[in-house]
């Protein structure tokens, strides 16, 4: 599911050459770049959850990122990206093409000290890859929000006054979000908090929240797994009394159907870690969007109540009243 989006950037992308060239030791860092006035930023990002992130903080600026900014890395003035070794192939295309005055925020290498990287079944250390997915954790969402308005801020003083405002209107849906999960998790009895995903997209979040991820899918080579793994998947869904076991939308999966149907466990096929959920310029195509129908979907999955996660206002902090009416 990673790859897609990243795939996208590099067929725009490839071939484009900028006369301004910069070093690595120049350009990677969230506190590099130069501060612009008199013109908008251009703003770049990469995977769909951290472009709906940065919108929500350049909302209503000329410099609010759109998904055509993928394929300009060489005229950005600020390139967001996850880090943590999630998109290096689109980092050294950026790093070919930078100009000298901008600069790559990698949010998660930022947020995340080294020694809270979780490495796992998926991401195992040897590799030298931690899991990524910080995204899918609400309150490390928040940091890299607050990230993100301190760049805007100092890259566009002139509009620091709306960064400072989109913030603090994010910050309180993405606390509602954080409240729910709480309310909605203590509904399901301790013993049944266990993830078995096809994407191993949700460690930050399970060790947040109180819950066990016993299993992925997709191994670190992104191959199937053996027989051998599966077989000791079945036994583990069968031991540890598994209630569902969770698929991907995108990406569906025979093994875990066969999983499944071999422990008589219910197979949910519909979660989604970085695929927006509607259209663009819905009301639910947001990052808050996304996490609430995951989260819904796991909840209810495991016999929990979702009412307080249904409840919330998934919007954009800055919206058009016409496609969205209160």
């Amino acid at each position: 599911m990673r790859f897609k989006f990243l795939f996208a950037v590099l067929v725009v992308a490839t071939g484009c050459a900028s006369t301004e060239k910069t070093s690595t030791s120049q350009s990677v860092g969230c506190g590099f770049g130069e501060t612009i006035r008199g013109r908008p930023l251009n703003i770049a990002t990469t995977v769909a959850p951290i472009t709906s992130i940065v919108a929500n903080i350049a909302g209503g600026t000329a410099s609010e990122p759109k998904p055509s900014d993928a394929a300009t890395l060489e005229s950005a003035d600020i390139i967001f990206i996850n880090g943590l070794v999630l998109e290096e192939p689109t980092k050294d295309l950026a790093l070919a093409n930078i100009k000298t005055s901008a600069n790559i925020c990698e949010l998660g290498t930022e947020v995340l000290p080294e020694s809270e990287y979780i490495y796992d079944f998926s991401f195992p250390k040897e590799g030298g890859k931690p899991n990524p997915h910080l995204w899918t954790n609400p309150p490390m969402a928040k940091q890299y929000a607050q990230v993100v308005r301190d760049v805007l801020v100092r890259r566009d003083p002139t509009n620091a006054a709306i960064y400072e405002s989109n913030f603090s209107a994010f910050a309180l849906k993405i606390d509602a979000l954080d409240d729910a999960i709480e309310i909605a998790t203590a509904t399901i009895p301790e013993d049944q908090r266990k993830l078995l995903t096809y994407h191993d997209a949700y460690a930050y979040f399970a060790k947040n929240y109180g819950f066990t991820v016993i299993g992925a899918i997709q191994p670190s080579s992104f191959d199937e797994p053996t027989p051998k793994e599966i077989g000791e998947l079945i036994l583990q869904v069968k031991n540890q009394k598994v209630k569902a076991i969770f698929g991907s939308e995108v990406f569906p999966s025979t093994v875990l159907e066969q999983i499944g149907a071999e422990t008589a466990v219910r197979y949910v096929d519909v979660l989604r870690d970085d695929d927006l959920i509607g259209k663009p310029g819905g009301p639910e195509h947001s990052w808050l969007g996304l996490m609430r129908f995951d989260f819904v979907t796991i909840v209810e999955a495991l016999g929990g109540d979702a009412s307080a996660l249904k409840s919330l206002d998934v919007r954009d902090v800055v919206k058009d009243e016409a496609k969205y009416p209160q």
